[in-house]
Formats: structure tokens, sequence, C-alpha cells
């Protein structure tokens, strides 16, 4: 585009080679010329006198690149790739390491996820978007709400982690999502496999770490609107995000609004629904943060609110409400919460302050939580319990309080030393008619230390140890309504029959790992073995009630030992000049895992489960490919397999509950030259197979193999600023709008098959 009578724009976009991912922060310095990447990899430079330059183009952690450029009248826009360097980094390291860099030195088997692959992958909650990558998947439980699962293991076996603290919330509960606002996030690291070590003793099958977004640079400020749409459950979702800095100073913010109706087709179900839809799945989020921060030449301070809101209806049927005998007109409209639903809040406030100093880097977090979760139902009387007079079954108030203090230092060249403490206080109330666990007080503390010793360059161990500590309490709780029981003497009594009693107990245990990376020319290797263990929940200990959602009864055991893992895992990636490959096998026992024991007993109709532990024997993995074609085509190919087996116990040889299946996905990118008002429109592709699940554990039911293909295509439109273009994604999920079961997912229990076509349209405004 001319802007003078001899001078001229130069507008490009640099990716990563391999991947064809943007690269944001790339330098473009040429003769008086001089710009930097944005986030979506695209850079331009104004007023350009005719002629030919030498632009060169370089990135930490890449090979520096020099192109020659003839600016002219008819110049296109300029695609760059740069490749990842594998050269040793020797003195270069004393200034710093890229993110890739130091996990290939990282003996734990680790997946860093990108801003970009959020952006592309986007589902409807976090854990959904992360199902892509080898190793991870999700129970869901909705249209909205998931559960991360890493290599099969759940619930409070996988820590999530956002700024530094781990999100505490109801995670023990099998319908209980995660409340966290996946808009705004840049950066996510998945550790597969223990890491007790560093984030306690709930990690014992995995993170997923949510990192802290980046500082924004002086004197500048960025903001970024997101509109959604979705056909399948007509979701209408927005979000605004802020960020400002000046020299020292800066802050950011984002408020998040969706809202989805119960339109999710299930073609032939067997529950006669109103027009194939599942009925009373309506739900709406409503979430806001803000963040204030300070830096200087020895301190970064940030001081992190968020309060993320959401209330969701359940399934009627999935409740144990039968829709025929309710008064409730569930199909008045598919946008109306009706009972039941749950509503849920979960406020945070959080500090992260580092301090350098010489050798010494201390890093201080600390956070507070509430997590307020309310289940509403239509009052009907069961056993002796007669008809409730409000709606609130149960309610769950969880405050926790946490703090974690670190030192990271180095006393010579060859040595990478932290040591800190992590501790944690919960204060757990109940309140509503029903009753599945008690009250309770948990406080948990933890000491570490591990040291990274740099053997030479490209050879790193890495050793620790750490010890935990914990307590808890839990309280008594009588029924508000009396029951018959039996005498001795033949009479019957009408007495508050008690639930959980006061009871403290203590744990205490170590763990420990010792691993070792070797870097040689584009292959990186890595082996580690480790022992975690995990405090068991309330929920195992004292649970004593009806959970109507999964029709049974569960009694927790207050017996219970904590869980012991012992795992080793290896990884080794090889890097082509234009394709990489990957495996990552790991072996697992757990010397008594916890789980819930399906009995032959039975409290008035409902099943009793009871919790138990047995010897667990595991094994599987991960592989993964990808190629570069023509630099315009990417092919990505993974498949991931867990086989789990119960060695001891009640349920000997048989596997673990909610196992997944084996899976295979394959993925094309094709990368388009710019199209009229489209510039750098793209199309992305995959199919993923998955096999039977026959390996199950009572009532779980087999479920079959299926294949689902998904498509989108993403471009860019210069409507508003050339700089920052408008971005556009269409999303086809279900392409041929399969019927098919997943065996992770919540209603695979009561044989609710899995959502059909569903078309999503995106716009990403950034300024």
């Amino acid at each position: 585009m001319i802007q003078a009578q001899d001078t001229f724009n130069i507008k490009g976009t640099v990716l990563e080679s391999k991947t064809l991912t943007p690269l944001e922060g790339v330098n473009i310095i040429g003769k008086k010329i001089y710009a930097i990447t944005n986030s979506t990899g695209n850079f331009f430079i104004n007023d350009v006198t005719k002629g030919t330059y030498t632009l060169k183009i370089s990135h930490i952690g890449y090979a520096t690149k020099e192109i020659k450029v003839t600016v002219s009248k008819e110049m296109n826009t300029l695609r760059i790739f740069l490749e990842e360097s594998f050269t040793e980094l020797k003195e270069i390291k004393l200034v710093g390491k890229t993110k890739k860099r130091i996990l290939k030195e990282t003996p734990l088997v680790t997946e860093l996820v990108s801003k970009e692959f959020l952006t592309n992958n986007k589902e409807n909650s976090l854990m959904q978007t992360l199902s892509k990558i080898p190793g991870v998947s999700t129970i869901k439980i909705g249209s909205g709400q998931s559960k991360p699962v890493i290599r099969g293991l759940g619930f409070n076996r996988v820590v999530v982690v956002q700024n530094s603290i781990k999100h505490e919330a109801q995670q023990w509960g099998n319908d209980h999502g995660l409340e966290i606002d996946q808009y705004g996030i840049e950066s996510i690291k998945i550790i597969k496999g223990p890491a007790s070590l560093v984030y306690g003793s709930d990690a014992i099958a995995g993170v997923v770490d949510i990192e802290p977004n980046k500082i924004p640079i002086e004197n500048s400020f960025k903001g970024e609107v997101n509109l959604l749409a979705e056909s399948n459950n007509d979701l209408l979702g927005l979000s605004i995000g802020l960020q400002k800095r000046t020299k020292k100073w800066f802050y950011r913010t984002r408020l998040t609004y969706r809202d989805y109706a119960d339109k999710i087709n299930y073609e032939n179900y067997i529950f006669e629904l109103h027009d194939n839809n599942l009925r009373n799945t309506a739900g709406k989020e409503a979430n806001a943060n803000f963040s204030i921060g300070y830096i200087s030449k020895n301190l970064t301070t940030e001081t992190f609110i968020s309060n993320v809101y959401a209330k969701n209806g359940f399934f009627a049927n999935a409740h144990g409400l039968e829709v025929r005998t309710s008064s409730i007109d569930y199909d008045s409209s598919n946008r109306d919460i009706d009972l039941p639903f749950h509503k849920v809040n979960h406020f945070k406030i959080t500090n992260n302050t580092s301090l350098e100093f010489k050798n010494h880097s201390l890093h201080f977090d600390f956070g507070f939580q509430n997590n307020h979760r309310e289940e509403h139902t239509e009052p009907t009387s069961h056993g002796y319990m007669p008809k409730p007079s409000n709606t609130k079954e149960r309610g769950f108030q969880k405050n926790t309080y946490s703090i974690n203090i670190k030192d990271s230092f180095k006393p010579n060249k060859k040595h990478d030393i932290v040591v800190g403490i992590n501790t944690e206080f919960q204060d757990n109330n109940i309140s509503g008619w029903g009753f599945l666990i008690p009250e309770y007080d948990r406080f948990t503390i933890g000491a570490f230390a591990f040291d990274k010793y740099e053997m030479n360059s490209n050879l790193h161990l890495l050793s620790g140890i750490r010890y935990d500590f914990g307590i808890i309490q839990s309280k008594s709780y009588k029924d508000w309504f009396q029951s018959t029981i039996k005498n001795d003497n033949g009479s019957t009594s009408l007495v508050y029959l008690q639930r959980a009693q006061d009871k403290t107990l203590n744990f205490g245990n170590f763990s420990a790992s010792v691993g070792v990376s070797y870097l040689h020319n584009k292959t990186s290797y890595k082996a580690n073995i480790g022992k975690s263990f995990r405090m068991p929940l309330a929920n195992e200990l004292a649970s004593n009630g009806v959970n109507y959602h999964m029709y049974r009864y569960e009694k927790g055991n207050i017996n219970l030992d904590p869980e012991e893992s012992y795992q080793l895992d290896l990884e080794i990636n090889h890097n082509f000049k234009k394709a990489s490959i990957g495996i990552s096998p790991f072996v697992n026992f757990f010397e008594n895992f916890i789980y819930l024991n399906p009995t032959s007993k039975y409290f008035e109709t409902q099943q009793i489960y009871e919790y138990t532990q047995a010897k667990v024997f595991r094994f599987g993995g991960e592989f993964r490919a990808s190629t570069t074609v023509y630099k315009n085509l990417q092919l990505n190919a993974s498949a991931e397999y867990v086989y789990s087996r119960q060695t001891s116990g009640p349920k000997k040889d048989f596997t673990l509950p909610f196992s997944p299946p084996f899976s295979m996905l394959f993925s094309a990118n094709y990368q388009f030259k710019d199209f009229g008002f489209l510039k750098a429109p793209k199309l992305n592709t995959d199919f993923r197979i998955t096999a039977s699940q026959n390996e199950i554990v009572p009532p779980e039911e087999i479920t079959e193999g299926y294949q689902v293909a998904n498509i989108s295509f993403l471009s860019s439109i210069a409507l508003f600023n050339k700089k920052q273009p408008l971005q556009l994604k269409i999303k086809i999920n279900n392409l041929f709008d399969t019927k098919y079961f997943d065996h992770t997912s919540f209603y695979r229990l009561i044989d609710v098959p899995e959502a059909g076509r569903n078309i999503s349209l995106a716009f990403t405004q950034n300024f």
C-alpha cells in the first residue's frame, strides 16, 4: 500500500517452521528498519522507500535468518519460517534459556501449551480444550463442565494450579467442574506423572499448571474482545480483556459472560425427549478478574483477584427425579434453568512476589479462596425423611488459605538448588437437607528441596526429596429428621441418626524423585523415577449418605491409609529437518489405591458403595509425530494408551473406573495464501479414532469404539485495524453427526451419547 509518492509498507508473518505456529516477539531488523511481531506473528513496517533491503530475523531459541526484500508497489505479504536452534547453549545460557530448552533439560514428562494452541482448539471448557494433548482427557459433566484426567487418573489425583496457587474447589465430586475462566490464559504447563515433590500430595498423577501471564512491555496498552456463538446449545459468549503498563506499574482485567441453552441434540436417545434435546442442561457463566503489579530491578509483585460464577441445570433424568411425576414444564423454554440445578461461586485473591539478590531468587505466593456451591432439586420425601420445606439439597462452602515460599539459588555454575515450603488450611462447611460428607478442617504443610546438576551443557541430573504432614478434623452430624430403628429387645425407637462423628486424623509421608535428561544433537532423552503420596479426602474417610446424582449410597472408611505411588517415566524425542517424533512410556504401581467399591448391601433402595483400597499396576504412554510438507501443510499424529489392573482387593483383576480406551488423533493444517480480504487463511482438520473399552469395573458398561471428525477455518480480516486484524474462526465439531458414547463422560453411566454436530463461530479483535 502506497503511503507517499515513493514509500511503501512491509507486512509479514513469522511462523515456526514445523508447527506453523505464529511466533510473538520476533525481532525484524534492517538498515533504519525495526519491527517486532505481535501475538498473531504479524509485523508491519511503514513508510519504507523503494529498494532492496536485508532483514535480520531473530528470536530466542530459533536460528537467526537473513532475507532480502525488494520493496515496491507489487510486493506481497512476507511469510517467514524460523527453525528451532539446537546448538549448545554455552555462554548464552547465562543470559537466559527459552521455556522449550528448560523443559528439555527437565527429566519430568512435560507439555508446554501455548496461547496459539488454546486459541485454535478452544472448546466449551478448559479441560475439553486440553484434551487434544496426548495423555490428557476429561470427565465431561455436560456442555460447560469437565474435570481433568491425566493418563487415566483424575479427581484429587490431578492438581490444577493457577498463578502458582493450587486451585481448591470441590474436586472430589463426580459432577463438580473446574471454576476457571479459560479466556486470557497465555501458557499452561502439563506434567504427566507424579509431581508431589513441588506441588504437594494431591499431585500424585500429574499437574495442570496455568502459568502467570507475561508482564506487559513498558508504556504499552493492549486489549482483546472475544465473541463466540455455537449452534448445538445456542451458546452466546463475550469476553473482554485489557492490560496496561507504565514504566513500573501494570494492570490487567477481564470480563467474561456465557449463556447457553439445553438444545443439545441426542439422536435416538432412550428417553422420549423434546425434539431430541437433553432438557434442563442450560446454563450461564459470569467471570471477572483484575490484577495489579509492580516491577523493578530486583522486585516483581502482582496481586490477582477473580470471581467465577456459574449456574447450570442438571439433566432431570440423571438426578433421581422422574420427569413424569414433576409439575415442572421442562420444555417451555430451552434457556430457563429449572430444578434440579447447581450454582457455584469461586472467589480467589492471590499475590505472587519475587525478590532477586546476588545469586538467590526468592518467591512468595499467598492465596485465599472461597468456593460456595449449592445443589437444588425438587423436594420430595425419601425413606423416613419428610418432604423438605425448600429446594437446597446440599451446600458446600470451602475457605482455603495458602502460602508458598521458595528460594532458588546457584552455589556454583553446576548446581541449581531450590528449597521451599507449602502450607494450606481449609475450612469446609455444609448446609441443606441432604447429607453426603461432614464439615471438616484440613491443614497440610510440606517442605522440599531439589537440585538440578549440570554435568555438561546437554546432560542434567535432577533429584529431590519432600516431606508432607497433614491433619483432617471431621465434625459430627445428625439427621434433621427421625428414623425408626430396631432395639435389641425387638422394640422400635425414633432417633436422629448420626451420620458422622468428631474425628481427628494425622497423615505424613515422604516423596522423592531422581531423573536425568540428555540432549544429543536433535534427540532428547529423559528418564525419571519417583515416589508420591496422597492424603485421603473427607469424602473417602467420612461420607455417609445418598448421592442422588449417581443413584447410590456412599460410605467412607475411617481406616484408609494414604495412597503411595511409584512411577518410572521415559521419553525420547527426535527432530528431523521437517518432522519430529516422540514416545513417552510409563510404568506405575500403587501400594494402596483408594476407590469406591459397589457392595451387595442396600440402604432403602440405594446400593451401598464403600471406599476401600487395593494394589494397582498400570502402564501405558503416548506417541506423537508431525511433519511439514511444502511449508504450507502440517500433518500430525498421536496415540495414547493406559492399562490398569487391580492386583488385590474385592475387585482384583479388574481395571479402574473411568479408564480411557486406546485412541489415536490425526490432524492436518494447511496454510493458504492471502485471498482477497482474508489474510493468512488456515484450514485445520482432525480425526479421532477411539477403540472399544472392554476393560470395565461393574456397574460400568462396555463402550463401543467410534470415529469423530472435526474441521475449522481460521483467518485474519483487516477491518478495523490493519496492524491488529480481526481474527475469525469457524469450527464444526462432530462433522458427520456421529452418534457415540464417551467412556469417561459422566453421562455414560446413564447411557446418554455425546452431542451431535456443533457449529461455532468466534471473533477475536486485538487492539
